[in-house]
C-alpha cells in the first residue's frame, strides 16, 4: 500500500452527532477532545454537516462525555436514520434561525433608520433620560433571545480556556451594549466624545448573522439530498411468508433466512437471492444503470431497488446494516466525514484564528483610541467591534467540507462510491492508470463468438454436437457453449463414454459416432488431420479468441471460438482517459497473443501480459518510483494487492469482496466510462475548494484591514458593524452556494 494510505476498519468506525457547533475554530476543540480519549485511533470532525466520526474501539459514552467537557453535545448515529426526521430538524432549526432574525431586524431597522434621520432624542436631553434606558431594556431583551445562544457558547469556551465565533459575536455584540449603557449613564461627563449610543448595531448583528445562518443552514440540508435518496429507498415493511402464509411486517423484523415476496412496482426490502418466479429490476439508484435487470432464479437482488414486472419469492441473505444499500450508506457518509489533504491547512488556521481576531481588535482598539480623531473612544469602539465580527471564520471552516459532501453525494448518484476524501482529492492528479482486463476492459462472461463449419454440417449441427459433449464438463468455456446452445433452442444430444483430458479437450460418444472437442494438442493425439484448419484457429486466437475444433469420427467437422468480449463502452472509456492525458496500461496474466487482441479493440497501446497477481503490485510500485500517480481498475482477488498499493484504487462493483474491500473508489456498475468521470469529478471538486479557500481568505485578508480603519486615512471610509455582520453570513452563504455546484458541474 502506499504511504500516503492508511488501513482501517469499518467495522470501527462509530459516527457521532455534534451538537453547538457554530464555526470552525469548534472543529478542533472536539477532534482534540474525541483523539484525548483512550482506544481512539483518529477522529475527525465535518463542520458542514455537523457530525465526527471516530475510529478505534472505544464506548461511545466515554465519548460523548469528552464531548460534553469540551462544550458541546452528541449523540451517536445508528442504523438507518429516517430521512423525514432529519428534514423535520433542519427545518425546525432553519425556522428558528429566521425567527430569532426577524425579531433583531424589527426593532434594529426602525432604530438605525430613526437614528440616521436624527428623529430619536438625544440622549442629554429629557426625553432621552428615559427614551435611550427603555431601549437598552428592550435591545437586551432580544440580545437575550436572538444571541443567547452565542453567549452560552461563548461563556463555555472561555471556562475551557477556548475561544469560537461565539466569541467574537458575544464581545462584539456585548460590547456594543455595555458601551451604549454607559454612554447613556454617563452621557454628562462624556461630552467630548458626541455620545452615540449602539444598541442598534449589537441587534442588527445578530439579525444579520442568524439570517446568514438560516440560508446556511437551508443551502446545506440539500448537500446531503444524496443520503437522503438512499436512505428513502429503503421500504418501510416488508412481505414475509410464514408458515404458507403471506404477512407484512415491519422491515426490522425480517430475519436472515426468511422468504418475502416482491410484487410488481414494490421495492425490494432486504438483500437476497431468488428461489422462484422472474422479474425485471431497476437497480438505476444503486447502479447508475438505467436498463433494468432480468433476474431468474439464483439471481441476487438489493434492498432498495425497484421490482417493475413480475412477482417473485427470494431468500433474506443480508438484512440491516449489512445489505448492500446500507453498506453504500455507510461509506458515503464516512467520506463525506473524511478529510482530504488540502482541508488541514484551513483547520489549522482556524484553530488559531480566533485569538489572532482578539488581538488584532484590541490592537485596532488602541490605535484608534491614541491617535484616532475625536471622539476617539467612539471610533476605537466602533473599529474594534467591526473586526471581530466581520472576521468569523465559518467560510473558512465550510470550505472543504461543504464541498466533499456535495461530491461524494453527486458521485453515488451516478454509481461511483467515493470511500475517503484522499481518494477525492487524490483521483484528479493520476497520470498513469492501470486496468486489468478480464471484467474489467472485458464482460468477464466468456461467449461463443465464431461457428466455422466443415463439409456436410451447419452452424447448427456444430453447436449441438460441441454443447452435447460439453454438458458434463465444468470448464469455463464449456458455460459459453451450452449458453449459446440454449439461446439458439437447440437440443442435446445423449452423450456416452465421456471423458476429459486435461488441458486438451473432451472425448466422448454420440450416437455411434465418436466425437473429440478441443485443442491441437488432443486433435494430434487422436492422430486427427487439423493442419489445413490450423490457420484459421491461429487467426482466430491473434484475434483475442479461444478456438477449439470438433472432429467426428477423427474428421474435423467444425472449429468453435469463445472469447471474452470487450465492454460496449471500454474503448470510449479508454479514449477519454488519453484526452485527459492519462498513460493508459492494461496488465493481465493471460497470454500476449490475446491480452494484445484484446488491448487493440479497447485502443490500449501498452499492454503487459503473462503477469503473475503478486506482480501485479509491483508494476504499480515501479511506476510510483518513477514518479508516476497511479490508479489501478480491477475486480478480481488477485487485483487486490496492486489497488491497495495505487495511489487510488478503483474496484468494479461487479467484482469480488476482497477488491472492493481493498480500493478507494468503486465503481457500483461495471462501465469504465465512470473512471473518468470520477477522475473529472475529483478535479472539479479540488478546484472547488480551492475557490472556496481563496475566497475564505481573501475575504478575511481583506475584510480585516477595512474594518480596522485601513482606508479611512487615505479615503475617510469606515465600514458599519452592522454591514460587517451583513458580510460575515454572506461569505458563509456563498461558500455553500459555490460548493452546490458541483451538483451539476459536467463530466463528461
Amino acid at each position: 500500500m502506499s504511504e500516503n494510505k492508511q488501513e482501517s476498519s469499518e467495522d470501527e468506525n462509530l459516527r457521532l452527532s455534534i451538537l453547538g457547533m457554530n464555526c470552525a475554530g469548534c472543529v478542533g476543540a472536539v477532534e482534540g477532545a474525541l483523539k484525548s480519549v483512550e482506544g481512539v485511533i483518529s477522529a475527525s470532525v465535518n463542520f458542514a454537516d455537523h457530525t465526527a466520526l471516530v475510529e478505534g474501539e472505544v464506548d461511545p459514552e466515554v465519548l460523548k462525555q469528552a464531548v460534553q467537557e469540551a462544550g458541546f453535545d452528541a449523540a451517536v448515529m445508528e442504523g438507518l436514520e429516517d430521512p423525514s426526521e432529519q428534514e423535520e430538524l433542519e427545518k425546525q432549526r432553519y425556522l428558528k434561525l429566521m425567527q430569532k432574525a426577524k425579531v433583531a431586524a424589527i426593532a434594529g431597522v426602525p432604530l438605525m433608520v430613526l437614528s440616521h434621520l436624527g428623529w430619536l432624542p438625544d440622549i442629554n436631553s429629557s426625553a432621552g433620560s428615559w427614551f435611550w434606558p427603555f431601549v437598552a431594556l428592550i435591545t437586551l431583551a432580544i440580545l437575550r433571545y436572538s444571541g443567547g445562544h452565542f453567549y452560552t457558547s461563548a461563556v463555555k469556551q472561555l471556562m475551557l480556556g477556548q475561544a469560537n465565533m461565539d466569541t467574537l459575536i458575544a464581545l462584539g455584540t456585548g460590547s456594543a451594549w455595555v458601551y451604549s449603557c454607559v454612554i447613556i449613564d454617563y452621557s454628562s461627563h462624556l461630552t467630548k466624545f458626541s455620545p452615540h449610543a449602539y444598541f442598534e448595531a449589537s441587534i442588527l448583528i445578530l439579525a444579520f448573522i442568524n439570517f446568514g445562518s438560516a440560508l446556511e443552514t437551508r443551502a446545506r440540508g440539500r448537500t446531503s439530498s444524496a443520503i437522503r435518496e438512499l436512505i428513502g429507498l429503503q421500504p418501510r415493511t416488508a412481505r414475509v411468508v410464514r408458515d404458507g402464509d403471506e404477512q407484512d411486517i415491519a422491515i426490522e423484523e425480517v430475519g436472515l433466512g426468511e422468504t418475502l415476496r416482491v410484487r410488481p412496482g414494490e421495492k425490494i426490502a432486504v438483500d437476497g437471492e431468488v428461489i422462484e418466479g422472474h422479474s425485471s429490476v431497476d437497480e438505476s439508484m444503486l447502479t447508475g444503470e438505467a436498463i433494468p435487470i432480468e433476474k431468474t432464479v439464483g439471481a441476487k437482488v438489493a434492498a432498495g431497488t425497484m421490482n417493475l414486472k413480475g412477482s417473485f419469492l427470494f431468500k433474506a441473505t443480508r438484512i440491516g446494516r449489512d445489505t448492500a444499500l446500507a453498506q453504500i450508506i455507510k461509506s458515503v457518509r464516512n467520506a463525506q466525514g473524511s478529510k482530504p489533504e488540502i482541508a488541514k491547512l484551513a483547520d489549522k488556521i482556524s484553530s488559531v484564528f480566533v485569538p489572532v481576531v482578539v488581538c488584532i481588535a484590541i490592537f485596532t482598539f488602541i490605535i484608534w483610541y491614541l491617535f484616532g480623531p475625536d471622539p476617539s473612544m467612539g471610533y476605537a469602539f466602533v473599529t474594534s467591534m467591526t473586526v471581530l465580527v466581520i472576521a468569523c471564520p465559518c467560510a473558512l471552516g465550510l470550505a472543504t467540507p461543504i464541498s466533499v459532501m456535495v461530491s461524494v453525494g453527486r458521485a453515488a448518484q451516478m454509481g461511483v462510491l467515493i470511500r475517503n476524501g484522499d481518494a477525492l482529492q487524490s483521483a484528479g492528479k493520476i497520470t498513469s492508470l492501470i486496468l486489468d482486463k478480464t471484467g474489467t476492459v472485458t464482460e468477464g462472461m466468456p461467449v461463443v463468438s465464431t461457428v466455422e463449419t466443415v463439409g456436410e454440417y451447419d452452424e447448427n449441427s456444430v453447436l449441438q454436437l460441441a454443447a452435447s459433449i460439453e454438458s458434463g464438463s465444468e470448464h469455463p468455456l464449456a458455460a459459453a457453449i451450452l449458453a449459446a446452445a440454449t439461446e439458439k433452442q437447440i437440443k442435446l444430444d445423449k452423450v456416452t463414454a465421456f471423458e476429459a483430458i486435461a488441458g486438451h479437450g473432451i472425448v466422448a460418444n454420440i450416437s455411434d459416432s465418436q466425437v473429440l472437442f478441443g485443442n491441437q494438442a488432443l486433435m494430434t493425439e487422436k492422430n486427427v488431420e487439423y493442419k489445413p484448419y490450423l490457420g484459421r484457429v491461429e487467426q482466430l486466437s491473434a484475434l483475442g479468441q479461444t478456438a477449439m475444433m470438433l472432429a467426428v469420427d477423427n474428421k474435423i467437422a467444425g472449429i468453435i471460438a469463445v472469447s471474452d468480449p470487450i465492454k460496449k463502452d471500454s474503448a470510449k472509456a479508454v479514449q477519454k482517459l488519453r484526452n485527459q492525458g492519462i498513460r493508459v496500461i492494461m496488465v493481465t496474466g493471460d497470454n500476449e497473443i490475446t491480452a494484445k487482441a484484446i488491448a487493440m479493440q479497447a485502443g490500449i497501446t501498452d499492454v503487459k501480459a503473462q503477469v503473475l497477481p503478486e506482480d501485479k503490485a509491483a508494476v504499480v510500485k515501479q511506476l510510483q518510483l518513477s514518479g508516476e500517480v497511479v490508479g489501478m481498475v480491477g475486480d478480481g482477488i488477485n487485483d487486490a494487492p496492486a489497488l491497495a498499493q495505487a495511489d487510488v484504487g478503483f474496484a468494479i462493483g461487479t467484482g469480488t469482496d476482497v477488491a472492493i474491500e481493498s480500493a478507494d473508489i468503486v465503481i457500483l456498475q461495471g462501465s469504465l466510462l465512470k473512471v473518468p468521470e470520477a477522475m473529472a469529478l475529483s478535479k472539479a471538486t479540488v478546484v472547488n475548494i480551492k475557490q472556496n479557500l481563496l475566497g475564505a481568505f481573501f475575504y478575511n485578508t481583506i475584510g480585516i484591514p477595512v474594518a480596522a480603519g485601513l482606508l479611512y486615512p487615505a479615503f475617510g471610509i469606515l465600514l458599519s458593524p452592522m454591514i460587517a455582520g451583513a458580510a460575515m453570513a454572506m461569505s458563509s452563504f456563498t461558500v455553500v452556494t459555490n460548493a452546490s455546484r458541483l451538483r451539476w458541474v459536467k463530466l463528461g
